[in-house]
Protein backbone atom coordinates (compact mmCIF):
# COMPACT_ATOMS: atom_id res chain seq x y z
CA UNK A 1 0.00 0.00 0.00
CA UNK A 2 1.35 3.37 -0.97
CA UNK A 3 0.53 6.25 1.36
CA UNK A 4 2.52 8.99 -0.35
CA UNK A 5 3.05 10.12 -3.90
CA UNK A 6 6.45 9.55 -5.49
CA UNK A 7 7.08 13.28 -5.16
CA UNK A 8 6.44 13.21 -1.40
CA UNK A 9 8.60 10.12 -0.95
CA UNK A 10 11.46 11.60 -2.99
CA UNK A 11 11.19 14.87 -1.07
CA UNK A 12 11.41 13.14 2.30
CA UNK A 13 14.33 11.00 1.14
CA UNK A 14 16.21 14.00 -0.27
CA UNK A 15 15.82 16.15 2.83
CA UNK A 16 16.83 13.31 5.16
CA UNK A 17 19.84 12.54 2.95
CA UNK A 18 20.93 16.18 2.79
CA UNK A 19 20.54 16.52 6.57
CA UNK A 20 22.71 13.44 6.99
CA UNK A 21 25.36 14.95 4.68
CA UNK A 22 25.54 18.55 5.97
CA UNK A 23 27.72 21.40 4.86
CA UNK A 24 28.18 20.35 1.25
CA UNK A 25 26.69 21.13 -2.12
CA UNK A 26 25.55 18.02 -3.96
CA UNK A 27 24.61 17.38 -7.57
CA UNK A 28 21.17 16.06 -8.37
CA UNK A 29 22.83 12.83 -9.55
CA UNK A 30 24.60 12.39 -6.19
CA UNK A 31 21.37 12.96 -4.27
CA UNK A 32 19.47 10.63 -6.61
CA UNK A 33 22.07 7.90 -6.14
CA UNK A 34 22.10 8.39 -2.37
CA UNK A 35 18.32 8.25 -2.11
CA UNK A 36 17.64 5.64 -4.80
CA UNK A 37 15.53 8.18 -6.69
CA UNK A 38 15.12 8.97 -10.38
CA UNK A 39 17.20 12.09 -11.11
CA UNK A 40 14.83 13.49 -13.75
CA UNK A 41 11.91 13.40 -11.35
CA UNK A 42 13.97 14.46 -8.34
CA UNK A 43 14.84 17.76 -10.04
CA UNK A 44 11.20 18.88 -9.88
CA UNK A 45 10.93 17.80 -6.25
CA UNK A 46 14.07 19.74 -5.34
CA UNK A 47 12.66 22.83 -7.08
CA UNK A 48 9.56 22.63 -4.86
CA UNK A 49 11.75 22.24 -1.78
CA UNK A 50 13.81 25.26 -2.89
CA UNK A 51 10.66 27.40 -3.31
CA UNK A 52 9.74 26.48 0.27
CA UNK A 53 13.21 27.49 1.52
CA UNK A 54 14.09 23.99 2.70
CA UNK A 55 16.94 23.51 0.21
CA UNK A 56 18.94 25.93 -1.87
CA UNK A 57 20.24 25.33 -5.35
CA UNK A 58 23.03 26.92 -7.30
CA UNK A 59 23.46 26.62 -11.05
CA UNK A 60 26.67 26.27 -12.97
CA UNK A 61 30.13 24.95 -12.25
CA UNK A 62 30.46 24.10 -8.59
CA UNK A 63 26.72 24.42 -8.18
CA UNK A 64 24.30 21.94 -6.75
CA UNK A 65 21.84 21.52 -3.92
CA UNK A 66 22.30 21.91 -0.18
CA UNK A 67 20.04 21.92 2.84
CA UNK A 68 19.06 25.51 3.59
CA UNK A 69 16.80 25.03 6.61
CA UNK A 70 17.92 23.74 9.99
CA UNK A 71 16.95 20.03 10.25
CA UNK A 72 16.10 20.64 13.91
CA UNK A 73 13.26 22.89 12.77
CA UNK A 74 12.09 21.19 9.57
CA UNK A 75 9.33 18.64 10.10
CA UNK A 76 8.04 15.82 7.95
CA UNK A 77 4.91 17.92 7.45
CA UNK A 78 7.01 20.86 6.19
CA UNK A 79 8.54 18.63 3.53
CA UNK A 80 5.20 17.13 2.52
CA UNK A 81 3.56 20.55 2.31
CA UNK A 82 6.38 21.80 0.09
CA UNK A 83 6.18 18.89 -2.32
CA UNK A 84 2.74 17.32 -2.24
CA UNK A 85 0.44 18.41 0.60
CA UNK A 86 -1.82 15.80 2.14
CA UNK A 87 -5.35 16.05 0.78
CA UNK A 88 -7.99 16.94 3.33
CA UNK A 89 -11.70 16.50 2.73
CA UNK A 90 -13.45 19.87 2.67
CA UNK A 91 -16.62 18.96 0.76
CA UNK A 92 -18.42 15.74 -0.02
CA UNK A 93 -16.14 13.68 -2.31
CA UNK A 94 -19.25 12.27 -3.99
CA UNK A 95 -20.55 15.71 -4.83
CA UNK A 96 -23.81 15.13 -2.97
CA UNK A 97 -25.55 18.49 -2.75
CA UNK A 98 -27.28 17.59 0.50
CA UNK A 99 -23.87 17.04 2.15
CA UNK A 100 -22.03 20.08 0.80
CA UNK A 101 -19.43 21.08 3.37
CA UNK A 102 -21.14 19.09 6.11
CA UNK A 103 -19.32 15.79 5.77
CA UNK A 104 -21.05 12.48 6.39
CA UNK A 105 -19.77 10.39 9.30
CA UNK A 106 -17.50 8.31 7.03
CA UNK A 107 -15.77 11.21 5.33
CA UNK A 108 -15.61 13.23 8.55
CA UNK A 109 -13.74 10.37 10.23
CA UNK A 110 -11.40 9.97 7.27
CA UNK A 111 -10.63 13.68 7.44
CA UNK A 112 -10.11 13.48 11.20
CA UNK A 113 -7.62 10.65 10.65
CA UNK A 114 -5.77 12.79 8.10
CA UNK A 115 -5.69 15.63 10.64
CA UNK A 116 -4.15 13.30 13.23
CA UNK A 117 -1.50 12.17 10.74
CA UNK A 118 -0.69 15.79 9.91
CA UNK A 119 -0.41 16.61 13.62
CA UNK A 120 2.01 13.73 14.19
CA UNK A 121 4.13 14.68 11.16
CA UNK A 122 4.26 18.26 12.47
CA UNK A 123 5.91 16.94 15.65
CA UNK A 124 8.73 14.99 13.97
CA UNK A 125 11.78 16.90 12.81
CA UNK A 126 14.27 15.66 10.25
CA UNK A 127 16.95 15.82 12.93
CA UNK A 128 14.86 13.55 15.17
CA UNK A 129 14.59 10.99 12.37
CA UNK A 130 18.37 10.84 12.11
CA UNK A 131 18.82 10.55 15.89
CA UNK A 132 16.19 7.84 16.29
CA UNK A 133 17.41 4.73 18.13
CA UNK A 134 15.75 2.48 15.55
CA UNK A 135 18.33 -0.10 14.37
CA UNK A 136 17.40 0.56 10.74
CA UNK A 137 18.89 3.90 9.81
CA UNK A 138 17.24 6.04 7.11
CA UNK A 139 18.51 5.38 3.60
CA UNK A 140 21.35 2.99 4.35
CA UNK A 141 22.04 -0.59 5.28
CA UNK A 142 22.99 -1.21 8.90
CA UNK A 143 26.58 -2.05 7.96
CA UNK A 144 26.89 1.23 6.03
CA UNK A 145 25.93 3.18 9.15
CA UNK A 146 28.42 1.30 11.31
CA UNK A 147 31.18 2.10 8.82
CA UNK A 148 30.18 5.79 8.81
CA UNK A 149 30.23 5.86 12.62
CA UNK A 150 33.66 4.22 12.66
CA UNK A 151 32.34 1.14 14.43
CA UNK A 152 32.93 -1.36 11.64
CA UNK A 153 36.12 -1.93 9.73
CA UNK A 154 36.12 -1.75 5.97
CA UNK A 155 38.19 -4.56 4.45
Amino acid sequence: MKMFSDAAEYGMRAVVWLADHPGNVWTVREIADGTKSKAGYLIRVLQSLARAGIVSSQRGVGGGVSLEADPQHVTILDVLNAVDPMARIKTCPLGLKSHGTKLCSLHRRVDEAMAMIEAEFAKVTISALLKDSNPTYPLCESGDRLVRLGLKRVK
